[in-house]
């Protein structure tokens, strides 16, 4: 299996569990993850929130960790990567309001390379009007977004914790997915885990 180059778009307040598990998998399976944020440099840090379901009638958020970039958003070049991955939390409301932001969103649709987007980040998704005609799973208060903006919503299941891969996109609507989705983003990618 060739090491992937997967783009990883964060910011201040991204869903904890969003970022840190998915990072950490795919460097794990041997793919080279490069973690940036408008207006920071690597070595700098986003804060994170940590959403949890606890009842009430949405999540609830609390701080969680500090979570270190390792690359400049400033130097990136989208077309030397082969996927990008969106994690979720609050990040995403503010992140598609920087028109570079979307800009790279909408070069990895128009290639036709693997998306990953989790909870929150079908904002960048429907922000760059690249979802059109598309079956795309969110967290359930961005589904009017995704309707919207063209797609086709896909409910979370009961448990939240369903995937759904529609062509080069794989969604998901929340961290409790992180199975699903991180599988079928790894099988987009073309990479395999001998038992």
């Amino acid at each position: 299996m060739a090491a992937k180059r997967i783009l990883m778009l964060v910011g201040d307040y991204v869903e904890d569990y969003e970022v840190m598990v998915p990072f950490q998998m795919l460097l794990m399976v041997g793919h080279d993850v490069t973690a940036v944020c408008p207006g920071k440099k690597p070595g700098e840090t986003v804060a994170t929130a940590i959403h949890d379901f606890e009842g009430e009638q949405t999540y609830s958020e609390k701080r969680g960790h500090n979570f270190r970039l390792n690359g400049s958003f400033d130097l990136v070049d989208p077309a030397s990567f082969d996927a990008l991955v969106i994690p979720g939390g609050r990040a995403p409301e503010y992140l598609r309001l920087t028109p570079r932001v979307l800009e790279i969103v909408r070069h990895f649709a128009d290639a036709k390379k693997p998306i990953a987007a989790v909870c929150h980040g079908a904002q960048l998704l429907t922000a760059a009007g690249v979802v059109k005609g598309k079956k795309i799973s969110a967290y359930p208060a961005c589904a009017a977004e995704v309707t919207l903006a063209g797609g086709e919503y896909i409910a979370a299941s009961g448990t939240f914790d369903n995937a759904v891969v529609d062509g080069n996109f794989v969604t998901a609507p929340a961290w409790p997915a992180h199975p699903a989705w991180i599988k079928s983003l790894l099988d987009v990618l073309g990479t395999k885990i001998e038992l």
